[in-house]
């Protein structure tokens, strides 16, 4: 069994049963950020940083609806490819910084057991 299906999606009205006023409030809420006339930011940059989130929290679904709603918004191929190495640098910078801790939380245990 896969765990990521594509037509996972038809789940989404149990969600909408469960939680109604949750689900309202959640479909508001994209529907203002990808739907925005008024929006300062153009959408074909809002589509490229939804796809970085995307790549960063890696949701599968994310990441088919905004690159194809980057390249519906006139996304170049080369646009996407850069994002998604900002992306790349961005998870690996994180990966850095959280070894940091672990540095920190291994010296300290070090520490206390000299």
């Amino acid at each position: 069994m896969a765990y990521h299906e594509h037509t996972d999606h038809q789940y989404f009205r149990n969600l909408r049963q469960g939680a109604p006023k949750a689900v309202e409030g959640f479909q508001a809420l994209d529907n203002a950020v990808f739907n925005n006339p008024d929006a300062v930011i153009p959408l074909k940059y809002t589509e490229l940083m939804a796809v970085a989130v995307a790549l960063t929290t890696q949701c599968p679904y994310c990441i088919e609806a905004h690159s194809t709603g980057a390249r519906k918004a006139g996304a170049t191929e080369e646009e996407l490819a850069e994002t998604v190495m900002v992306a790349t640098a961005l998870r690996a910078g994180a990966a850095v910084t959280h070894g940091w801790q672990a540095m920190k939380f291994f010296t300290q245990a070090q520490e206390s057991n000299a």
